[in-house]
C-alpha cells in the first residue's frame, strides 16, 4: 500500500473531501509544515503532496523511499524539476483544474474596478445616496467594456478563455505571448509594449519563470493609458509590486487588481498598502484558483495522478 503525506491539506479547504486521495493508500495530513519540517515529515513515504511546500534536492535526498511527487496546484516552481527526474521520480501536477474559476474571478475584479462598484456601494450604505437630491449617483465616471481593447498577458487555457469573454462583451483581444510565439489563429499577437500603451483593461495569466519574472516594471506600466487598468491572477513577481505601486500613485493607470503575490501570504510593510489612494486597488488574498468547484476537481486530478504513477 502507498504512504502518501499531504505536507499543506488545510490549502484544500476544510469543506472538501479527500477522500479521493485516502483510497490511493494510507494518507497523512499536515494543516502546515514549515520548511523546517519537511525532512521529519517525509520520513518513510513513497508519494509527497504539496501545494505551496517547497520540495528541493535536499528534501527529495532526504526521503529515499520516494516514488512521487504531487503538486496541487498548476505551478510547479516550489519543486526542483529537473533534479526530481534526474532521480527517477515524477512530478506531477494538477491541469486545468482552476480555469473557470480563475476566470470567473478575473472578470468579477474587472467589472468591479471598472464599474467602480466599490465607490457606488458606499455612497449608499454611507447614507450620502439617501441625503442626496437625485436618484441616481453619476459623480464617479464609468466606462463600457464594448468597444475597448482587452489585452491578456499569457493565451494559454486560462488566458484563452478570459480573451473570449472579452470578446463576448465587445471588446478587441489581443495578447503577449511570454514564449516569444505567436501561437493563436483566433486572436492578435503584438509586442508588450504595445499591449501595455494600447490596451483599457490588461489581465496577467502566465506562469512565473524566467521569462515572466520581472516582467513588468514601471517603464511598462507608464505606457498605460491613465484610464486602463491592469490585473494579476498569474503569479506574484511577474509584475513588480513596488513599481506597479509607484505607478498607480504616479497616475500612470487608473486602478489595478492582484490576486498573487511575490510573497504570500501578503506581508505587512508590502509596497501595496502604500497605495496613496487604497479605491485605485483590488486585493484579494489568492482565491482565483479557489472556487468549491475547482477544489473538489484538484482532489480528484491529485488522486488520478497517484492512481496512473
Amino acid at each position: 500500500m502507498r504512504k502518501i503525506v499531504f505536507l499543506d491539506a488545510d490549502t484544500i479547504g476544510s469543506d472538501i473531501s479527500l477522500e479521493p486521495i485516502a483510497a490511493q493508500g494510507e494518507l497523512v495530513t499536515y494543516p502546515f509544515t514549515k520548511p523546517e519540517e519537511v525532512f521529519e515529515r517525509i520520513q518513510g513515504f513513497d508519494v509527497i503532496i504539496t501545494n505551496k511546500v517547497i520540495i528541493g534536492k535536499e528534501q527529495i535526498d532526504a526521503c529515499p523511499t520516494l516514488k512521487l511527487i504531487c503538486v496541487a496546484a498548476t505551478g510547479t516552481n516550489n519543486v526542483d524539476i529537473p533534479y526530481a527526474n534526474s532521480k527517477g521520480i515524477p512530478v506531477k501536477n494538477a491541469i486545468g483544474y482552476s480555469t473557470e474559476s480563475v476566470v470567473q474571478v478575473t472578470f468579477g475584479m474587472v467589472l468591479s474596478m471598472v464599474g467602480q462598484m466599490q465607490y457606488f456601494d458606499y455612497a449608499v450604505k454611507s447614507g450620502n445616496y439617501s441625503k442626496g437630491p437625485s436618484f441616481t449617483d453619476v459623480s464617479k465616471c464609468f466606462w463600457e467594456l464594448k468597444g475597448k481593447r482587452y489585452g491578456v498577458v499569457g493565451l494559454g487555457n486560462i488566458g484563452g478563455k478570459v480573451a473570449r469573454i472579452a470578446q463576448a462583451f465587445g471588446m478587441e483581444v489581443v495578447y503577449y505571448s511570454t514564449s516569444g510565439k505567436a501561437h493563436s489563429e483566433e486572436f492578435k499577437a503584438v509586442s508588450l509594449e504595445e499591449l501595455m500603451g494600447t490596451c483599457d483593461v490588461i489581465s496577467v495569466h502566465c506562469p512565473l519563470n524566467e521569462r515572466t519574472n520581472n516582467l513588468i516594471t514601471y517603464d511598462k506600466l507608464a505606457l498605460m493609458k491613465k484610464s486602463a487598468y491592469i490585473f494579476n491572477l498569474g503569479r506574484g513577481g511577474i509584475i513588480n509590486e513596488a513599481d506597479l505601486v509607484k505607478a498607480l500613485n504616479d497616475g500612470c493607470l487608473a486602478g489595478a487588481g492582484v490576486d498573487v503575490f511575490a510573497k504570500e501570504p501578503l506581508p505587512l510593510d508590502s509596497p501595496y498598502f502604500k497605495v496613496a489612494d487604497p479605491s485605485k486597488i483590488l486585493l484579494t488574498p489568492h482565491i482565483g484558483w479557489a472556487s468549491q468547484e475547482a477544489r473538489k476537481c484538484l482532489v480528484e486530478k491529485i488522486a488520478e495522478n497517484i492512481a496512473n504513477n
